[in-house]
């Protein structure tokens, strides 16, 4: 019995975040767990897209809308399939990246949470904490902080 039999992997569509994915996909099909891959955005209501910008800083323009969020899944399911693994769950998520994370790692009963480092070496990084870190700080289960960044 392998020791990981649900990964968690968050993605927003980068080159950087689908390495993420790979490394987790690739933990998956070697373990037979199941991959559930998320994607947090905000809907693209003015409202809720000011919001993402008090959330996300620098990074709200990356994911607003439904449109986007699947599109990026499906890309991220196709790397996964090719990786091995068997069993993939699509999972977009309204809201901030570590939230929903957090609570999909819980609602899932994850193993692991997989994520990429993006963001742990900048300066509001360091000063206020970034995705990376509050996930791995926060999380009830293991987390792998992947070097996406290359």
């Amino acid at each position: 019995m392998s020791a990981y039999q649900t990964v968690v992997v968050g993605t927003y569509g980068s080159e950087s975040s689908y390495r993420a994915v790979d490394k987790a996909a690739a933990i998956a099909a070697d373990a037979g767990a199941k991959l559930v891959v998320a994607v947090a955005y905000f809907p693209n209501d003015p409202k809720d897209v000011s919001k993402a910008a008090d959330a996300l800083g620098s990074d709200a323009y990356q994911i607003t809308g439904s449109a986007p969020a699947y599109d990026i899944l499906k890309v991220a399911r196709e790397r996964a399939i090719v990786k091995g693994v068997k069993e993939v769950d699509e999972r977009p998520i309204v809201g901030t990246p570590v939230e929903s994370l957090l609570k999909l790692v819980d609602d899932v009963e994850a193993d692991l949470l997989v994520i990429g480092n993006r963001g742990m070496n900048t300066l509001t990084g360091r000063l206020l904490g970034s995705v990376p870190s509050d996930a791995a700080r926060k999380s009830s289960c293991d987390v792998l902080i992947v070097h996406t960044v290359r």
